[in-house]
């Protein structure tokens, strides 16, 4: 197993990071550039936006070689009971539709509400291919057609909001492509742990390969940015492998584990969804961007870009560890350490506001003697 973990990490990174300076080229000539737009970008200059695709021909390139392969060796039977086959086709043709969409509107722009349809069209197509979540049916749902509908609905809502979650936390350099490193090895710690099918530790292994590729063109001074093609396919990925992973494990599990390991921006991304309906009081303001987000807010404090990704960061792997620990010793265990973390993290923002205010204090008694000489005894 292990050896096959390794491939699929190792042939994702080098694809991806072999690709990566072609699709800047491209970025380029096809007109796929982010330009600073009411001071909400963190550059100031064209940046090329279209790293999604070298990072989808990294992961689909491991994957459907370690399939086939995987197939030949009989360590995965793709045409099995669980109807493998029938899923991953199901879950390309989204991947293809949420890259053609995103592809469309990272050249040209779309309309938020078009790429919101491409998303939903996408998780119907995933759903009717059999990736469903259906161990957290009510019991007062007594009638199959019932339970079948909201399984569907249910798995459909999962999908659009943890595609759009990454998608709007993208907002900072190696932000989207690092939370999703950490949201990956997280579950993949999980789908060891939980016995869970080869097939969803070779897709999140593969996942995580890729963004590793991607992330050195994309740190903190980016070279490129992933663009929507890339931070939806992200999105998209996660909340499907995520079904596939945990769905052997007890019925809670199968939806908190995966909701604590992307806590981050699906927190982001609610949070976003109630303040733009309350400051905007129609339906129409969700679509409207704004500087409101956690990146935005930290910033704002006084925190520089790459410190801000850091500490969010820290926050994605906290959450990740938290699920972990929950599911390997339980919830006493995961509070005690959550409850230390935060003492830290609080006395560490103590420290930086003391520092901040003592750096403050001495840059105006430099400006007092380098503008006011005679001010010195």
């Amino acid at each position: 197993m292990w050896g096959d973990i390794a491939i699929a990490f190792l042939l994702a990174f080098i694809v991806t990071f072999a690709a990566t300076p072609y699709t800047i080229k491209i970025a380029k000539k096809i007109g796929a550039v982010s330009e600073e737009k009411e001071g909400r970008r963190a550059h100031k200059r064209t940046m090329p936006k279209f790293g999604g695709p070298a990072v989808i021909l990294g992961f689909l390139t491991a994957v459907i070689y370690l399939l086939i392969v995987m197939n030949m060796e009989h360590k995965i039977y793709l045409f099995g009971a669980e109807q493998y086959a029938k899923k991953l086709i199901g879950m390309l043709i989204g991947i293809i539709i949420i890259s053609i969409t995103c592809a469309i509107d990272d050249i040209k722009g779309i309309k938020p509400i078009v790429k919101l349809a491409g998303q939903i069209l996408a998780a119907i197509v995933v759903v009717a291919f059999g990736i469903k979540i259906d161990e957290i049916t009510p019991s007062f749902l007594t009638t199959n057609e019932l339970k079948e509908a909201f399984s569907s609905i249910i798995t459909v809502v999962w999908i659009v909001i943890v595609t759009n979650a990454i998608n709007l936390i993208d907002g900072l350099d190696g932000l989207s492509a690092g939370i999703s490193v950490i949201s990956s090895i997280s579950l993949l710690i999980i789908f060891v742990l939980n016995g869970s099918p080869m097939i969803s530790i070779l897709l999140i292994t593969a996942l995580a390969g890729a963004l590793v590729g991607f992330l050195p063109f994309n740190f903190s001074p980016a070279k490129t940015f992933i663009g929507d093609t890339g931070s939806n396919f992200l999105g998209f990925s996660l909340s499907i492998i995520s079904i596939l992973g945990v769905a052997k494990t007890y019925t809670a599990a199968v939806i908190v584990l995966p909701l604590l390991v992307l806590g981050l921006p699906i927190f982001d991304t609610l949070w976003a969804i109630v303040r733009r309906l309350i400051k905007g009081k129609s339906i129409k303001a969700i679509f409207k961007a704004d500087k409101g987000h956690l990146h935005h807010l930290i910033v704002a404090k006084g925190f520089s870009q790459k410190q801000a990704v850091i500490i969010l960061y820290g926050i994605g792997a906290t959450l990740g560890l938290f699920a972990i620990i929950i599911f390997e010793s339980g919830i006493w265990k995961a509070l005690s350490f959550l409850l230390m973390v935060i003492i830290a993290l609080a006395l560490g923002y103590k420290s930086f506001q003391s520092e901040k205010t003592e750096a403050s204090q001495y840059e105006c008694v430099s400006c007092k003697y380098i503008y006011n000489p005679k001010s010195r005894k």
